[in-house]
Formats: C-alpha cells, sequence, structure tokens
C-alpha cells in the first residue's frame, strides 16, 4: 500500500469482488479462481456487451462513455443482485466514474486490480485466438486506466503471478483484516485496503 494512502472503510457479509484491468490482465481466469475458493458465482462481464459494442471492438475501434453506460448498469445489477449471497465478476472497470456506475449499484463492492506491464499484456492477447478484443487496443486500454484512489476499497495485484497465488494474496488480506473472533463484541471482518503487493513475481502466462 501506498503509505500517503488510508486504509478504505469496512465492507461486511458476502464477499462481492470486481476483479479489474485492462484486456488480457487475467480478470476470467483470477476471478472464476476467486469464486471457486469464496463459494460464491462468477460473471463475465464480456459477456454483458451488446452486439454493436462486440462489433466495434471487434473493428480495432474503443468503446467510448456512451457505449459502455448500459453495459455498466448491467453489471451493476448483477453485482446487486447477488449483494445478499456474493459474487465475483471479471470487469475491466478502467476508470474511478465507471467503477462509480457500479459502486452506485452495489455499495458494498470491492475491486481487485489486476495491475502489470503493457508488454506482457500484448503478448497475451496476440496469443488468445478468438477474441473480439484485438492486441491494438492494449495502448488505448492502458490510457484509459485510472488507478484505484484511497477511498476506493480493492487491492492491486501483479497480474504475473500465478492465478493460486493471486487468489491467496488477496485471501490473505481480508484475513489480516478479519478480527479475532473470540474478542466480544467485535466488529464486523474488514474489507482489504487499497493496497499494491506481488510487484517482483514472474509471469504466469496467458490469462485474460
Amino acid at each position: 500500500m501506498n503509505p500517503a494512502q488510508d486504509p478504505v472503510a469496512p465492507s461486511s457479509g458476502a464477499a462481492l469482488l470486481v476483479v479489474m484491468g485492462v484486456t488480457g490482465s487475467g480478470k476470467t481466469t483470477v476471478g472464476a479462481a476467486l469464486s471457486q475458493r469464496l463459494r460464491v458465482p462468477f460473471a463475465d462481464a464480456d459477456d454483458f456487451h451488446s452486439e454493436a459494442n462486440i462489433a466495434k471492438m471487434s473493428d480495432g475501434i474503443p468503446l467510448d462513455d456512451e457505449d459502455r453506460l448500459p453495459w455498466l448498469r448491467a453489471v451493476g445489477a448483477w453485482l446487486a443482485g447477488h449483494a445478499a449471497t456474493g459474487g465475483v465478476v471479471g470487469c475491466s472497470a478502467l476508470k474511478r466514474g465507471y467503477r462509480d456506475i457500479l459502486r452506485e449499484a452495489a455499495p458494498t463492492v470491492t475491486f481487485v486490480h489486476l495491475h502489470g506491464d503493457m508488454d506482457a499484456v500484448r503478448r497475451r492477447v496476440a496469443g488468445r485466438p478468438g477474441h473480439f478484443m484485438p492486441a491494438s487496443l492494449v495502448e488505448s486500454q492502458f490510457k484509459t486506466l485510472e488507478p484505484l484512489e484511497p477511498d476506493e476499497r480493492g487491492i492491486v495485484l501483479d497480474f504475473a503471478m500465478p492465478v493460486d497465488e493471486l487468489v491467496d494474496a488477496y485471501l490473505a488480506t481480508t484475513a489480516q483484516a478479519r478480527p479475532n473472533p473470540s474478542l466480544a463484541g467485535s466488529a464486523a471482518p474488514a474489507a482489504p485496503e487499497n493496497r499494491d503487493t506481488g510487484k517482483d513475481a514472474g509471469e504466469a502466462g496467458s490469462t485474460r
């Protein structure tokens, strides 16, 4: 965690996560792994895109905010519908404003930002057959990306880490935030701080 950042506000109840980051950062793979470990449903935000959005991205044209708004609202509705029981979504959520839309629908959501090197992402996307997002849009995604701010509940992880280590890193952070259950009148478990970890790990292969 950046020393200048303060811990984010705690959350309670079932885990409700958005695994965020640019295309090729591993959102689908890591999100699915987290959902299995947490025993909650997983959704891929790509499945919420309209046919028009998919056609635009397939042609190498970046989406604008108008294109993304109905998509973000659909993702937010899914999160809201799973707020009580928990759930994980793999969603780029690149801008603060996009994340605000998701938070408006599901205030308890926590973000897991998979961050790393642009060249590594290019290699992953180039080696990913059949996906609608071409490698040519990688740079535009990095330009659009606005990192988590200090008041946003979340954690930043290096996507080059193996998937199991990424899942363990998230779970370790939540365990550190959880109060001692033997203490009478203890507070609800806290969500992870907005922190950065795993910066020196080696690349783990191609994930979405």
